[in-house]
């Protein structure tokens, strides 16, 4: 049975180069989006499911908060050491 063998083997060979096609693909799709179309994706909330509206919503709030409130923390700091 070394036909069959042989068949696993490529298949294990498939599915390996499957994987690093796909990681490769993912990588370059990152560094090929500027930060601004990356940081408008993440506050859209794209990653909830679509189904979901109170988590789509709850998200979209939660991370401009935290934008709004990382903003207020950077103010606070620059005013302590300005003075």
């Amino acid at each position: 049975m070394p036909g069959q063998r042989l068949s696993d083997e490529d298949a294990e060979r498939k599915a390996e180069s499957d994987r690093i096609l796909k990681r490769a693909s993912a990588d370059s799709d990152m560094l090929g989006t500027s930060a601004l179309a990356r940081s408008a994706k993440h506050f859209s909330g794209a990653d909830a499911p679509q189904e979901d509206r109170i988590e789509l919503w709850g998200r979209r709030v939660g991370r401009i908060l935290a934008v709004i409130f990382a903003i207020y923390l950077v103010i606070m700091l620059a005013e302590h050491f300005t003075r």
